[in-house]
């Protein structure tokens, strides 16, 4: 994607741009940071849906409660983004088109209606946990009021998004200091308290639940970790931004996007485990397992480890809740033009989707497990982005060269499998209640 929206379907001087870039990777004979410069970012905007505040409520709980119990969740959540992520790469490289376009040529009218429905549904169950993770933010660290610091939201995340008129790259500049904040505070966190990493390494190797609500919780990781409407905005991102004019060309983008997923979901990892460790090793083995809200959390950490630690974790919630929800419009946009080819303005879009985080506040409803819910909301929502994404990247016809192979479908379609087998547990467990 070039200097445009990654709404749109055609985008100016991109082939221009995309001739020279693929001219210079094919003379440069081996890797530099010149040469991989120009497929990195779409990754780092995908990571920052991974490092939401959904992900603070469910990780924190998760440690508070469980302690280190639940870690292998976050580590198999985090090599299943890897692979989703990469595949939604790939197709946007292969076709020229986003995952939602596709959508909409392969598949009937009514059931691309149904999808898109589904798709806005999830948009604002994203939006919700966004704007209240900054709202907190904003909340804990200049000690706003939950309403007002939901407008400030508002307006600073529009503020973000008008970059978007000089081009993509200082848009991913900006997402990616706000990662690098948010990775920033969490390495301050592990080092004021140390953890047990013999425990850690134990619940990391061997998979275990303890009892219905850590399914729950489990389920709820899933969710903030796997995010659906990113898979729609990875394909958008790289669907325009360099295009192959070779089969090589192709395979050479792949590689090289692969590796910006790597390094992108690798850091979301280490931070939503670092989450999840810090709750375990501060909280749970004090016994203090009933900290399971974010202000809870913060105000814990100042008497336990100081205000740098609270400090640290305000901001950090504040970065991730501006930056996601800024990605979050980013996908709306996405998937409209996809399914239905047809915008709105992107100041109408914020104002919509930040309606229910408004409605949640002017309510008084607690905010952490409100944020919860939605994760849970956003992981039924995986299989219907999922499933179409895999079988349009197994599909010859679309990928060519790129098409997916035996063992890749076959992994991608067991993790398809596993999430809605979770679910489905998941349902059983809420209606009986065992």
């Amino acid at each position: 994607m070039d200097d445009s929206s990654p709404g749109e379907a055609q985008l100016p001087s991109s082939e221009h741009r995309a001739a020279i870039v693929a001219s210079d990777a094919r003379r440069l004979g081996r890797l530099s940071v010149r040469r991989v410069l120009p497929y990195l970012g779409p990754a780092f905007v995908a990571s920052v849906a991974y490092i939401d505040p959904g992900n603070y409520a469910t990780n924190i709980e998760s440690g508070a409660r469980f302690g280190y119990t639940l870690v292998w969740v976050i580590l198999a959540a985090n090599l299943a983004a890897m692979l989703v992520q990469s595949l939604s790469a790939k197709l946007g490289i292969a076709t020229g088109r986003n995952l939602a376009e596709l959508c909409r040529e392969q598949f009937p009218r009514p059931v691309t209606w149904g999808m898109w429905v589904i798709a806005e549904l999830v948009a604002m169950a994203t939006d919700l946990a966004e704007f209240l993770g900054a709202a907190l933010g904003f909340y804990l660290l200049f000690n706003l009021p939950l309403f007002p610091a939901a407008l400030l939201t508002g307006v600073v995340t529009y503020v973000i998004l008008a970059l978007e008129r000089y081009g993509h790259r200082p848009i991913e500049a900006v997402i990616t200091a706000m990662v690098g904040v948010i990775a920033g505070s969490y390495l301050v966190e592990t080092v004021l308290e140390r953890p047990d990493w013999t425990a850690v390494g134990a619940h990391l190797l061997i998979p275990r639940f303890a009892g219905p609500e850590s399914v729950l919780l489990a389920t709820g990781i899933l969710g903030a970790t796997v995010m659906p409407h990113v898979i729609y905005l990875h394909s958008a991102l790289t669907q325009h931004r360099i295009v192959p004019r070779t089969p090589e060309d192709a395979k050479r983008i792949v590689r090289f996007e692969t590796l910006d997923v790597v390094l992108a979901m690798g850091i979301a990892g280490l931070v939503n485990a670092a989450m999840l460790i810090m709750a375990a090793s501060t909280f749970h083995a004090r016994g203090l397992g009933h900290v399971a809200t974010i202000e809870e959390a913060y105000r814990t950490l100042e008497p336990l480890l100081g205000s740098l630690a609270s400090g640290a974790f305000a901001l950090s919630l504040l970065a991730s809740g501006l930056s996601s929800s800024t990605v979050g419009t980013l996908a709306g946009q996405v998937v409209m033009q996809g399914f239905l080819r047809r915008q709105i303005p992107v100041w109408l879009r914020r104002g919509v989707t930040m309606l229910p985080a408004l409605v949640v506040i002017g309510l008084g409803l607690d905010p952490t497990e409100t944020l919860v819910l939605s994760q849970v909301v956003l992981s039924f929502g995986i299989p219907f982005a999922l499933v179409p994404l895999i079988l349009f990247t197994a599909r010859p016809s679309l990928m060519g060269s790129l098409v997916n192979r035996r063992l890749t479908t076959a992994v991608a379609w067991a993790l398809a499998g596993l999430i809605i087998a979770l679910n489905l547990f998941l349902l059983w467990t809420t209606f009986t209640g065992r």
